[in-house]
Parts: C-alpha cells; structure tokens; sequence
C-alpha cells in the first residue's frame, strides 16, 4: 500500500458520499457536488503523478484506478438522471462504454497485453467532469444549462469514437495473439514431425 493506492481507494470513498449530497439535496448540495467531483478528478491526476514520478506502479494501482473512475462518473451521471437533470438514454452510453472498456482491459489483461488509455480517452474524462460539474449548478443556475447540454452531447460523442478506437486495438491485439499462437502450435509440430522420423 502506497501513496498513489491510497488516493485511488479514497476516490472509491467519494462514491457514496457524492450521491447522498446530491440525491438527498442538501443545502448548498451544487456547491458540494461539484467540490466532491473536483477533489476526487483532482486525486485521479494525482495518483497517476506520483505513481510514475515515484515509480509506484503496482497491479493493485493499475486495477483499482480506473475501477475508481468509473464508479465515480457512473454513480454522478445515475444520480443526475435520477435528478431529470440528465437524459437516461446518454448515460446508459456513457457508463456502457465504461464499463465495455473496462470489461476489455480485463480480458487483454489476463491474455499478458494492456490496452493503453488514447489521449481521447482522457480527454473523455475531463469532459466529463466538466459536463457534471455544469448540469449541477445548472440545476440552480438555468443560464449555465444550454453549456452543461452541450457538454453532455460532447461526452456522449467522444464516448462513443473512444470506444470503437479501444475495440479496434483490442481485437488487433487478440488477432496478434492469435497467430502467434497459432504460430507456435505450427513450430511444435513440425518439430515433433521430425523427431518421429529421427527415431524410425
């Protein structure tokens, strides 16, 4: 357990804390949403900072933080919907690509090869923080509401390109795996071909 991790996990802690400010409304609950969605994109920065500048990279690190960022933009947008301040149908999009893309990292994982997140990936992230940020003060401030829909749209946009971008590396990548495979299967073969003649 490291610095990094430790701030990861605190994210995760942010989760909970975020959808009761925001579902049970209480008072100034714009103001502390958006300060609860601004520390925890500020401790995703963070982590990842001290993570390399430290070189503390664990394999707890690489699986909790993106786990950590999803849970915390999907319990935001599902709290926003539940407020009918968000359209169901786009953040049904938004947290399906998450966790598809998640879903993907997983299976790349456990075939040995990682799928590195694209600058549109992280440029999707802070988008999204943003867009949340906005459709919350939105809700008391109209005039910032055509700015936070906008947002929105953009997210949803750059979700959806991002995700056939991470589906076209992973299957270029399991396609790779493949033949190597395959390759290596072809290889034993002839080997064990010639050890039978060798031995008549």
């Amino acid at each position: 357990m490291n610095l990094p991790n430790i701030l990861t996990i605190s994210r995760i802690f942010f989760v909970p804390l975020l959808v009761v400010v925001l579902l049970t409304r209480v008072s100034n609950f714009e103001i502390w949403g958006v300060i609860i969605i601004l520390v925890a994109a500020f401790t995703d920065w963070l982590d990842g900072y001290l993570a390399r500048k430290r070189e503390q990279i664990t394999t707890l690190g690489m699986l909790l933080d993106p786990l950590a960022d999803k849970l915390l933009i999907s319990a935001a947008f599902i709290s926003l919907v539940e407020m009918r301040l968000v359209p169901a149908w786009m953040v049904v999009i938004i947290v399906g690509r998450e966790f598809a893309v998640l879903g993907l990292r997983n299976i790349a994982s456990a075939e040995g090869f990682t799928i590195e997140a694209s600058e549109l990936g992280k440029t999707k992230m802070v988008l999204q923080v943003v867009a949340i940020s906005l459709i919350i003060f939105g809700s008391r401030h109209p005039g910032l509401q055509p700015v936070g829909k906008v947002a929105l749209w953009l997210v949803v946009v750059i979700a959806l390109i991002s995700a056939v971008l991470y589906f076209r590396k992973f299957w270029r990548k399991v396609d790779v795996q493949v033949k190597q495979r395959r390759a290596g299967l072809l290889i034993l073969r002839r080997r064990s071909k010639k050890q039978d003649v060798a031995t008549l």
